[in-house]
């Protein structure tokens, strides 16, 4: 296994490699921020995010980029609406989706998969199989970035779903320090399900 991650890097840069390591790291620290629901998810991802652009430009993976491009884009969303204050609360609160951010989510989907699909053709890149997988994994991520902003616990629902697919999709392109990451964020993205869910129980039990 080791050699496996290893064999990988054999003919990256040193700078690449330094790279990928601080999205690694800030990466991690962001959804352990997330899931603390700590403000300082935002600067910790948007490091990750930008990073990941550059990195995912260079490789050619557009999906993948599109998606951290987005992540980047809906962090500074995310940090307004977190610092927000709503109807006199301190903080936006965790909350369920209803009907209508459902129908949103739904339409985020697919439209991410349409887009990301189409700027594939565009640029007239051969769509494999690991791509179609690329593509709908975008749909996931962009449905759940915009459910984090927002504190809707379904976004961590989404984010391992979307995990589970990825880690061996970047394992398979020998990303491995990637897919190791992804790997952990499943990993935390269930324990911040169950510590969002115990908040949320408690503050219906307040109501």
């Amino acid at each position: 296994m080791i050699e496996f991650f290893l064999n990988a890097y054999k003919d990256v840069s040193t700078t690449h490699i330094v790279l990928e390591f601080i999205v690694f790291v800030f990466g991690i620290l962001s959804v352990l921020f997330a899931k603390k629901e700590n403000i300082w998810v935002y600067p910790t991802g948007l490091i990750a995010t930008i990073i990941s652009v550059y990195l995912l430009f260079i490789a050619g993976y557009l999906g993948d980029m599109m998606i951290n491009g987005y992540f980047t884009i809906m962090s500074f969303y995310g940090w307004y609406k977190w610092t927000k204050k709503v109807k006199g609360a301190d903080n936006l609160p965790i909350t369920r989706t209803n009907n209508k951010e459902k129908t949103i989510g739904f339409l985020l989907f697919f439209v991410t998969v349409f887009v990301v699909f189409g700027i594939y053709k565009f640029f007239d890149y051969t769509i494999n199989i690991d791509n179609y997988v690329d593509i709908f994994a975008s749909g996931i991520f962009f449905t759940a970035m915009w459910y984090m902003a927002n504190k809707k616990i379904e976004n961590w629902t989404l984010w391992i779903i979307g995990d589970l697919i990825v880690t061996p999709l970047y394992a398979y392109r020998g990303l491995g320090m990637l897919s190791l990451q992804y790997l952990i964020f499943t990993i935390l993205a269930i324990y911040a399900y169950l510590e969002w869910r115990k908040i949320l129980r408690k503050s219906n039990l307040q109501l």
